[in-house]
């Protein structure tokens, strides 16, 4: 990993808490700006700058799940990721699905190269933020886990997907793994013994796809609610015929649905280039429902919404196909009421079903409901609001912001040096987790960040 050393000149300079895609994009949106721009400080708690956990991963059959033509780092350059592959010597096209660790590789280069176009302007440091504190004359100070304090004059909260939410019955490790995704985690998964795994959306998938690979005899279940799995990709989807007219403001769900079927069916009942239609309107739609209306999107509707619009590639469906063929995944239906320990070190799980109670005798239990909405299971963002330096954005999902990505305090007025991009914007923008919406916020927010005025940055000692 390279290490650019910040400048002591008088530009301002910027932290951004986080290290994976969220903060890549925002720094190397700002260093490739012309003009003056303010030094960077990227704290990254796992020491992992450019990939984050997301992209860090070694298992070369984890897959983007969009095709590389979508996945660009850079806004207005969307050959980007293309031109990268093809100086790399690899042999890539729009239409491919590239393995993830190679989108790690992409995004570090990244953020090497748009930093040596700048010289001084950025500084990688390993470690935790726990809390912020705002300054009397401006700026921030903020505080790591190490006892250690920097000063700066404006805060990018990038901190990507939160841990998954803690589960009623969960026991205690080391059979159960509440985050799949900590460095290592899945390591402890050292035997033939079934695995459980909470969740059938993308986690799943990929955990999957990992523990079928390193035990061929192992067994993995899979339960949620709807016992829905992601759908594949197909081909180039048909985009709908002509551009999409937005429902009339206001709008209700009831509306939006049969608004939504009414153009699928003018499609020719072709869904995939409709979803992919609205997705840039999403954040539009979702701001014109009632709060009432987007509880019972997400408790009626959200997760079709998602299995349709978050797709897997076509070489992951064909392995979930085949391991589910040869009953070596089974996806249950229902709700986990309890687990207990069994005999010879298994867990004994109850699974709530349509059809009754039934139970499963397994050695690992797997958190893979995905990240939680609410900013509880993240330090950071839960000491903001309990501080009144940030608000829960609706339905206490994420953080409230303004348009620009302004965090809003407690009383609602947006900081002009807090911001927020990606996944903690969930609750004012629904979609805002993937790659082409985060490189659209951070570009919009390297703008921002770039007018700011110069000032003397001093570091606490």
């Amino acid at each position: 990993m390279a290490d650019h050393a910040a400048g002591s000149g008088d530009e301002p300079l910027v932290a951004v808490a986080g290290g994976g895609a969220s903060a890549t994009l925002v720094a190397a949106h700002l260093l490739r700006r012309p003009g003056p721009v303010p030094r960077l400080l990227l704290i990254d708690r796992w020491g992992l700058h450019g990939r984050g956990q997301a992209y860090s991963t070694g298992d070369p059959h984890h897959l983007l799940n969009a095709r590389a033509a979508n996945m660009s780092g850079v806004e207005g350059e969307p050959g980007h990721l293309l031109d990268w592959t093809r100086a790399q010597g690899i042999e890539a096209s729009g239409e491919d699905f590239l393995p993830r660790p190679l989108y790690g590789r992409y995004l570090r280069d990244l953020l090497d190269t748009s930093a040596r176009g700048r010289p001084g302007h950025l500084t990688e440091l390993t470690g935790t933020v726990l809390s912020l504190a705002a300054e009397p004359a401006g700026g921030w100070t903020l505080r790591l886990a190490d006892g250690t304090s920097h000063r700066a004059d404006a805060v990018v909260l990038a901190v990507g997907n939160q841990q998954p939410g803690r589960l009623p019955w969960e026991p205690p490790p080391p059979r159960y793994i509440a985050d799949p995704w900590r460095r290592g985690a899945l390591d402890a998964i050292d035997d033939d013994a079934p695995v459980l795994i909470v969740g059938t959306g993308l986690t799943m998938v990929d955990l999957a796809i990992s523990l079928s690979r390193t035990h061929p005899d192992r067994v993995v279940h899979a339960v949620s609610r709807h016992g829905l799995l992601p759908r594949p990709h197909h081909p180039p989807p048909r985009p709908p015929e002509a551009d999409l007219v937005l429902p009339a403001e206001p709008t209700s769900l009831r509306e939006l649905l049969r608004w939504a079927r009414l153009a699928v069916s003018r499609n020719g009942g072709e869904w995939h280039g409709f979803v992919d239609a609205v997705r840039p309107h999403v954040p539009a739609l979702w701001a014109r429902l009632s709060d009432a209306d987007r509880r019972r999107f997400l408790d009626l509707v959200a997760r079709h919404w998602e299995v349709h619009r978050h797709r897997i590639p076509p070489a992951s469906a064909a392995r979930i196909e085949a391991l589910r063929a040869g009953g070596r995944l089974r996806v249950h239906r229902g709700r986990v009421d309890d687990v207990r320990a069994g005999a010879e070190d298994r867990l004994a799980v109850r699974i709530g079903t349509d059809d009754g109670i039934s139970e499963l005798a397994v050695g690992w239990l797997v958190n893979g409901t995905g990240p939680a909405g609410a900013p509880g299971t993240d330090t950071l963002l839960s000491g903001l609001v309990a501080a009144g330096i940030a608000r829960p954005g609706p339905l206490g999902l994420g953080l409230d912001a303004d348009p620009g990505g302004a965090v809003r305090d407690a009383a609602g007025r947006p900081h002009g040096d807090l911001f927020a991009l990606g996944p903690p914007l969930r609750g004012v923008r629904y979609e805002t987790t993937a790659v082409p919406e985060i490189r659209a916020q951070a570009a919009a927010l390297a703008d921002r960040l770039a007018a700011l005025g110069r000032r003397q940055v001093e570091r606490v000692p």
